[in-house]
């Protein structure tokens, strides 16, 4: 059974129903362009809109696509050619949004690094890649410096965050760089270049764009079934169809007169496609965020006025939380686009009342651009599930055994998405990409039920699945029955090693301010909430549980702690035995 936004009343037993969006096109025309070219558009229709805001300091379409083809000039004179590759290490900052353009004007290939990465991790990406140039901050220099030996990288393009302040912050920034150790002494010279020398020094006349949609435009790391990370091959076509996909699906979007705040990392697939390709296709305004800090994000909320602010759950919750939320007016925001996990139901209410926007829930991967599926922006949306799938976009349920029968409504398998979003393959790895894309369908590795609607509701990821004592249990099932409880904030179970059972529940929770509870009363209300198997048998209280830069909890990091404590108290038992 295949479920398409292009489908026609009753296809194979799948419903188009009346609540998915009547406005929406299921099926739609994508511009032969590459990206570059689309953004170009932008800054001829609405070249003296605001493109960019950076702490006050704006930047206009023209002006902004002006520094893009002066850093791409740059890069020509170079020696960059078309399928050379570019690692972009930057927070969001207008000098991310100049790289990214600069290398695909050229037909480079821009491998986004996460600014958080240690040397191992910056070493093995760039390595994989094959990355020759590199783009990076200043302070975080001495970090790439101890590794670029090891690298085919030649050419560093350093810069700062000051470039970009208004005067009296720049004039301030060096004694807070000096207080939180920042400050760093870039040895510039032949190979270590000023990037704003580059983009004031060079005229912007790079030679013509000859990049074609089917030509590779990004290299986007992310883990995988065997712990190593993978280049995910992401095509200008890709890149282009997921965003003209979200535009019509929300088609109260205006063009030119939209305002984004965008505190998702662009070095992040859902960043960089929603809260950077995206409102730059539309000629929206786009205030810019290097960090999250809640008293500054909602200063900037109103002073910004957003009317789209994409985001996870994690930042919602963080505003709602706020002791000051209720002094801000956020009443601008029209509409959030959110993903990575589900927000609380009770949570979402409240943020709609307080903003009177509404929140879109979705769902995507890096694979795919990275969205597949979102819940109707005017339609029906229902708690708990990720939507339906954009337009032009299939998806199946199948076992998870075998991958191959369809499952009916209401029962469990794998989700499999198809569309002209999703990746052409793995970078250097055709055993990896054989697993993943099977006869054009990607297997996420996502495990989902659908509604007798469509809706499509994810139960967990495959390889967190528990099996304790033959039985499977899904750890989000069990997360979701936990926040339920009034004492508690925050959980996540994961399964640990148990000589009895194979695996058990450990469960983690973090407790609201001032709420006490012990592992008694959880494991008694977990008991009056699902089987006995699922009950988790181990508790673990803390402060806080460990997120990636989507706010998605760290479940690998949970697990590898708990199977180290595990082993060491075997290794204990052992040494006492033999005692």
């Amino acid at each position: 059974m295949i479920l398409s936004a292009r489908m026609e009343g009753v296809e194979m037993g799948a419903v188009w129903h009346k609540s998915y969006d009547p406005g929406v096109p299921r099926s739609l025309e994508y511009p032969a362009m590459s990206l570059p070219i689309l953004i170009e558009e932008s800054s001829r229709k609405v070249p003296g809109n605001k493109a960019i805001e950076f702490y006050g300091v704006a930047l206009s379409y023209e002006e902004l696509w002006t520094r893009i083809r002066s850093l791409a000039n740059a890069f020509h004179r170079m020696g960059m050619k078309p399928g050379d590759r570019v690692a972009i290490m930057l927070p969001n900052c207008p000098q991310a949004v100049i790289a990214y353009y600069a290398v695909l004007w050229l037909g480079g290939v821009v491998v986004m690094t996460n600014p958080m990465y240690v040397e191992r991790e910056m070493e093995y990406q760039w390595k994989d890649s094959g990355a020759e140039y590199l783009v990076i901050l200043d302070h975080l220099f001495p970090r790439a410096e101890r590794v670029l030996k090891e690298t085919a990288i030649g050419k560093v393009i350093v810069t700062s965050l000051t470039e970009y302040f208004p005067f009296l912050l720049k004039m301030l920034y060096p004694i807070r760089a000096w207080k939180k150790k920042l400050f760093t002494a870039v040895p510039y010279g032949e190979n270590i270049l000023s990037f704003a020398s580059l983009v004031s020094g060079t005229p912007p006349d790079p030679p013509p764009c000859s990049v074609k949609p089917d030509d590779l435009a990004m290299l986007q790391y992310t883990g995988g079934t065997t712990g190593v990370p993978k280049g995910v091959m992401l095509l200008h076509r890709n890149l282009v169809a997921n965003i003209v996909q979200l535009v019509s699906w929300v088609p109260e979007i205006r063009f030119g007169e939209e305002r984004f705040l965008s505190v998702l990392p662009f070095f992040h697939i859902f960043g960089l496609t929603v809260a950077m390709n995206l409102p730059l296709y539309i000629g929206a305004s786009n205030t810019l965020v290097p960090r999250f800090e809640i008293k500054e994000f909602l200063r900037l909320l109103q002073k910004g006025k957003p009317s789209l602010l994409p985001g996870v759950p994690t930042i919602y919750l963080a505003m709602l939380n706020s002791p000051d939320v209720e002094k801000y007016d956020l009443t601008s925001i029209e509409f959030c686009i959110t993903g990575s996990a589900p927000m609380p139901v009770e949570s979402l209410r409240r943020f709609e009342r307080i903003t009177g926007g509404r929140i879109i829930e979705g769902y995507g991967l890096s694979e795919s651009s990275p969205v597949t599926h979102v819940n109707p922006a005017k339609g029906v949306r229902k708690a708990g599930s990720i939507g339906i799938p954009l337009s032009d976009t299939e998806y199946r349920i199948v076992d998870i055994d075998r991958g191959i029968h369809e499952q009916l409504v209401g029962e469990i398998g794998e989700l499999l998405v198809r569309g002209p979003q999703v990746m052409s393959g793995y970078w250097r790895k055709p055993e990896e990409t054989e697993i993943a894309l099977r006869d054009g369908w990607l297997y996420t590795g996502d495990i989902a039920r659908r509604d007798e609607e469509g809706y499509v509701y994810i139960v967990d990821r495959k390889k967190d699945m528990i099996i304790a004592g033959g039985y499977n249990i899904y750890p989000r099932e069990i997360d979701e029955v936990l926040c339920e409880h009034p004492k508690i904030i925050d959980a996540a179970v994961v399964g640990v090693p148990d000589q009895y059972r194979g695996e058990t529940v450990k469960a983690f929770i973090v407790l609201k301010p001032g709420e006490s509870m012990t592992a008694e009363e959880v494991i008694r209300y977990c008991k009056a909430k699902v089987a006995a198997y699922k009950v988790p048998k181990q508790i673990e209280f803390r402060e806080n549980l460990p997120k990636t830069t989507v706010g998605k909890i760290a479940r690998k990091e949970l697990r590898r702690e708990a199977v180290e404590l595990y082993e060491a108290s075997i290794g204990r038992k052992e040494k006492k035995k033999e005692s």
